[in-house]
């Protein structure tokens, strides 16, 4: 099994830092991780924050692509409907050929109206565009000449040039946690990113038989956000806490009102330990949570966040040291 790891570059107000640091802090601790064995990076996206939430993951990608060697990278997800499919097709090309086929393209939905109302996107319509995009996409990236009329998009005679190295495209990863998501992976995608629960799961292979495709070859992407290794959990946790209390809670207010809400605001280190959305264990405990994990969804990528928000970076460098030490062997 291969393992990945996801990045949002934010940096919070009052660390001390420029964007710019973080940023290229960041892709050094990706040069970094290929280097200890991990294979992927992956990066997300949002817009309009207050703390510089890396809003082109396609860009920041091709960094850092051009920065390694072996690592897969790529959009975690990028937020389709806010695109036109014809330019993110030739920018993915242009991605893949920099890293000589290392593109996963991963998408959704996105949920935030701001964003949409940002990019003058009707966010009830983002699923169909979704669909229209992913079709216009993969066509273009198998070397058609593409005249599309949809309802979203229409495309006159578009052909890529360069096309991507991966034939007969780089693999299309869509993500999202609802049965929807789960049909647009199924119908448009070549893989499904998400929880490792079973039922989502499940809910994919049915969706792969409804489209009469092979269950027995569903790939599927996913893990744990938070995972981290420490010789010392509790003084590793209390380290690590008021940092994923900002990454959280960030989230928790964007979900209201939206049509996700996956947790609710943490109000201390204590709701953040109790409500199992983060996993900071001894290595041996991590190797029986990715087992578990696996035997529930037979993942081929077993993925996690690289750092929370602001940070020291020496705490993840050792706990990426440990991840690779004494985790990492028992799935190679």
């Amino acid at each position: 099994m291969r393992f990945g790891l996801t990045t949002d570059f934010r940096n919070p107000q009052g660390s001390g830092k420029s964007s710019a640091k973080v940023y290229g802090e960041i892709i050094e601790l990706f040069v970094e991780a290929e280097t200890l064995g991990f294979d992927a990076a992956y990066v997300f996206e949002h817009h309009f924050t207050d703390d510089d939430y890396i809003s082109s993951p396609m860009v920041a990608a091709t960094a850092i692509a051009a920065r390694t060697k072996h690592m897969r990278v790529g959009p975690d997800i990028a937020i389709l409907p806010l695109y036109d499919p014809v330019r993110i097709a030739e920018d993915g090309a242009v991605l893949d050929l920099i890293s000589n086929g290392r593109l996963d393209f991963g998408v959704g939905l996105g949920y935030r109206p701001e964003e949409y109302a940002g990019y003058g996107v009707d966010i009830s319509r983002k699923g169909s565009r979704a669909n229209e995009a992913l079709q216009i996409i993969r066509a273009l990236w198998q070397g058609e000449t593409v005249n599309f009329h949809g309802k979203h998009f229409k495309v006159e005679g578009a052909r890529l040039s360069p096309r991507p190295v991966q034939q007969p495209n780089p693999p299309i990863w869509v993500g999202g946690f609802s049965r929807g998501a789960t049909r647009r992976a199924a119908r448009y995608g070549d893989g499904y990113v998400g929880p490792t629960n079973r039922a989502v799961y499940e809910m994919y292979l049915a969706e792969l038989r409804a489209v009469g495709k092979d269950p027995a070859k569903a790939r599927v992407m996913g893990g744990d956000l938070w995972l981290v290794v420490s010789e010392d959990p509790d003084r590793t946790f209390a380290t690590y806490a008021p940092h994923l209390l900002y990454w959280f809670n960030a989230y928790s207010r964007w979900f209201e009102g939206t049509d996700t809400s996956p947790w609710p605001h943490l109000n201390n280190s204590e709701e953040l330990l109790s409500s199992g959305l983060v996993n900071v264990v001894t290595p041996e405990a991590a190797v029986k949570l990715i087992n578990d994990r696996i035997t529930e969804v037979p993942v081929e990528l077993y993925t996690m966040m690289l750092s929370p928000p602001g940070i020291a970076l020496d705490a993840v460098r050792t706990s990426l040291e440990l991840f690779a030490k004494k985790v990492m062997p028992h799935f190679k």
